[in-house]
């Protein structure tokens, strides 16, 4: 058989990276499987971030740097969108197998994208997935992959945000990223609503260091944490789900007070009446499987609407929990989780 496709062109939306841009530059750049094209989007940095670009850009052929205008200010949420799509217009989609947005504070185990595609080879109806992100502990002040890691617990249900690898032939049937707040919780379940898996896994080839952790990346973790409230409101989850999540992120960094930031961001919205998605069809779906979540457990409520929609598409059996398994020599951190870590 002949051997399959693995063009895949990566994006990144960046702004003041300079302290963690090389860290993620080194580590795509010398992937098993290197990417065919990488569109580097610099969102007006002020910092050395162009620099290092362009020393990178000099270097490898396949990346590409898209300069914006600087608006001033770092912009999250529908701003990082904005940029990505400054990216993703320039290049012809249909010329990539696979399209990811990824972010540049990240350090990425050299298989990553290799084995991302060897799981969505076996598994035709997987339209999106990743690795697991994990954060340096206290005391891993040179954050290594050696040192202390602590899980960002992501659910196995979603690709994470920071960097989002997609097929592309469901990213174009999802319609893309919303330029909404929860862009990268909308674009799962709108998978799912289309009939497609989204998932990622916590294989030990596949944890790759957040070397900023989730919702600290504008204005410190607690604001990050209430932002992340709001777009759960905005995204249309319902507040028993919300009660249950933000219980269970009270036991994760920053403890108690992480949880209860994201809470009190939902209520807050959910009081002063602040806007929502406004596609109700969208909505109800959500509210459904989150209901499904809060009494099968989440786990079993999504395998059972991803065996509805293999079986409606008549695409055989599921990816392997863990795809390098298959095909993959044993991992070079094979071994138990690392200190705080889960499975989502």
């Amino acid at each position: 058989m002949p051997e399959p496709s693995r063009r895949y062109c990566l994006i990144s939306p960046t702004r003041d990276e300079a302290e963690f841009a090389r860290r993620t530059l080194e580590s795509v750049c010398t992937q098993s499987v290197p990417p065919a094209r990488w569109v580097i989007v610099d969102d007006g940095s002020t910092d050395d971030t162009p620099a290092i670009l362009a020393e990178y850009a000099e270097k490898y052929d396949f990346i590409q740097i898209v300069t914006r205008e600087n608006r001033g200010v770092r912009k999250v949420g529908p701003g990082v969108i904005d940029a990505f799509y400054a990216g993703y217009d320039t290049i012809n989609p249909d010329e990539f197998d696979y399209v990811c947005k990824i972010d540049l504070d990240l350090d990425l185990p050299q298989r990553y994208f290799e084995i991302l595609m060897q799981g969505m080879e076996l598994d035709a109806r997987l339209g999106t997935c990743s690795g697991k992100a994990y954060f340096p502990g206290p005391s891993n002040t040179d954050k290594t992959f050696d040192g202390e890691l602590i899980s960002e617990a992501c659910g196995d249900e979603m690709s994470v945000g920071m960097i989002k690898f997609y097929r592309t032939d469901c990213f174009k049937d999802v319609g893309g990223f919303v330029r909404q707040v929860m862009w990268d919780g909308i674009d799962c379940h709108r998978c799912r609503m289309n009939g497609w898996v989204a998932c990622s896994w916590d294989d030990p080839e596949l944890r790759f260091l957040h070397l900023r952790p989730m919702g600290s990346s504008h204005k410190g973790i607690f604001t990050g944490r209430m932002r992340h409230g709001f777009g759960q409101w905005f995204m249309g989850t319902g507040l028993a789900y919300m009660t249950a999540s933000a219980v269970f992120r009270m036991s994760r960094p920053p403890v108690i007070v992480g949880g209860l930031a994201m809470w009190w961001g939902y209520v807050k919205a959910m009081l002063t009446r602040q806007p929502r998605y406004d596609d109700l069809e969208f909505r109800k779906y959500l509210r459904a499987y989150q209901w499904a979540c809060l009494l099968k457990g989440k786990h079993a409520a999504t395998a059972d609407i991803d065996e509805a929609n293999r079986q409606r598409f008549n695409d055989g059996p599921p990816a392997p929990e863990q795809p390098s398994e298959l095909q993959s020599p044993p991992a070079e951190r094979d071994g138990p989780l690392p200190l705080g870590a889960d499975h989502g």
